[in-house]
């Protein structure tokens, strides 16, 4: 009875265990899973004391605020190198600058004086020619036969003349022995004068002959440079004012230059020479210099040598000429110039480089220099340019000492450090500096 007692209890705890082993087996995973969880929340929650206690280590507290000391001021910056030029009053001569034209001294259409065929060119385009030099020849043969016939008459002219005067002198005779009558001798005589008239004609033919024959062979007039040829060989051409150009002939050397000024300035220039009737005759006192786009920035300098005798009532200016010498050829007729007139004397005036200028809105203005190397903002008002600088009507005084280069570098109130050079000969480096306002702000 026993083992079947000891049977029974047995299967109740068999099914116990396996039950408990049956469920601890899924619930292994999910134990672990957890673990994991856990571990990483514990490593993200010491992370971040970690970084709390390091903020609130390296934060300074405000008592350390209040007792630390104040950081020491910023040290001054080093004074800005600049050139400065000391202002003196020089004798300066005013200019004037207009726009104008140059135009060649002579210009000359080359036309045929006689009619025939272009039978030559002689010419390259564009080249510069002597006064006399062929250009292009017409077909000569039909003024040659002209000549020959021209000169045959000449002689037979001339035979009749010799006849004449032997049959005049004859019959002077004769009527001194009365053996022809005055009135044979009368006709003797008007026979003698109209062969003598009629050899002069045939003089004049055959001097016209050798100048149609002489006018085959077209010539430069004047010396200068030739144009394009505009009949080319073959063509028949007519004679006269009405005949086609061959080509056109302008001089180089001198040339004009027309340009319009108004007459205050006119009246200024006139003024500086002397009395209004002796400085018309006498502009040749007044200098004229020009630049062209072929000078390659070089200034050519001539002088005036016409005023117009009446004023442009629709612009009141005076047309104005100048005359320069043009020896390499490099001014052409037909250019634009830019022109600047002066006066026949000099003034007195304070000038400064165009390059210590500056622009703040519309108004220029330099900086000036003290005794304790502070730069000064000055307003000034500008004159006439002058020799190459630009005269200073107001804002200036002789002896101060204004900055010609670095002036985008200064600012007003600001210590330079000023060294002196020639007003004339500012440093080329600020050529390639611009000048803004930015400096007068």
């Amino acid at each position: 009875m026993s083992d079947n007692h000891f049977g029974t209890d047995a299967a109740p705890t068999n099914i116990v265990h396996a039950a408990v082993a049956h469920d601890a087996a899924p619930r292994a995973p999910r134990l672990k899973k957890a673990r994991g969880w856990r571990e990483a929340g514990l490593a993200l929650t010491l992370a971040m004391l970690a970084t709390a206690g390091a903020v609130f280590v390296s934060w300074p507290s405000s008592t350390a605020l209040a007792t630390d000391p104040a950081p020491a001021e910023a040290a001054a910056p080093p004074a800005m190198p600049v050139e400065v030029a000391v202002l003196k009053v020089r004798d300066t001569m005013k200019w004037d600058e207009f726009s104008g034209r140059l135009r060649a001294v002579e210009e000359v259409e080359v036309r045929s004086r006689v009619a025939g065929a272009v039978e030559k060119i002689h010419f390259r385009e564009g080249a510069l020619v002597k006064q006399g030099d062929l250009l292009v020849t017409i077909d000569p043969a039909p003024f040659q036969a002209a000549l020959t016939r021209a000169e045959s008459l000449s002689e037979a002219a001339a035979a009749r003349v010799e006849l004449t005067r032997s049959e005049l002198e004859r019959g002077k005779q004769l009527v001194d022995n009365r053996t022809v009558s005055v009135r044979d001798l009368d006709q003797r005589t008007n026979a003698f004068r109209e062969a003598e008239a009629n050899l002069r004609a045939a003089d004049a033919a055959v001097q016209t002959a050798k100048l149609d024959l002489g006018y085959t062979e077209v010539r430069a007039p004047v010396d200068g440079r030739v144009g394009r040829i505009e009949v080319t060989v073959g063509n028949l051409v007519a004679a006269g004012a009405s005949s086609p150009v061959l080509t056109s002939l302008v001089s180089v050397n001198p040339i004009y230059v027309s340009f319009d000024a108004d007459e205050n300035a006119v009246a200024e220039a006139l003024a500086s020479v002397g009395e209004h009737d002796l400085a018309l005759t006498e502009i040749d006192q007044i200098p004229v210099e020009i630049t062209t786009a072929t000078t390659a920035g070089r200034t050519v300098r001539g002088h005036l040598q016409l005023v117009d005798n009446q004023v442009d009532a629709a612009t009141g200016t005076f047309r104005l000429r100048a005359v320069f010498d043009n020896e390499d050829g490099r001014l052409v007729p037909g250019q634009f110039a830019r022109v600047k007139m002066g006066r026949a004397k000099t003034e007195p005036a304070l000038a400064v480089n165009e390059r210590a200028i500056g622009t703040d809105q519309d108004k220029k203005f330099v900086f000036v220099v003290g005794d304790d190397n502070k730069a000064v903002w000055r307003k000034v008002t500008l004159g006439p340019p002058a020799d190459g600088l630009r005269v200073i009507t107001d804002g200036l005084k002789e002896g101060e000492r204004i900055v010609v280069n670095g002036l985008q570098r200064v600012r007003p109130g600001a210590v330079v450090a000023p060294e002196v050079v020639p007003m004339e000969t500012a440093s080329a480096a600020s050529a390639t500096d611009p000048t803004t306002s930015v400096a007068a702000r």
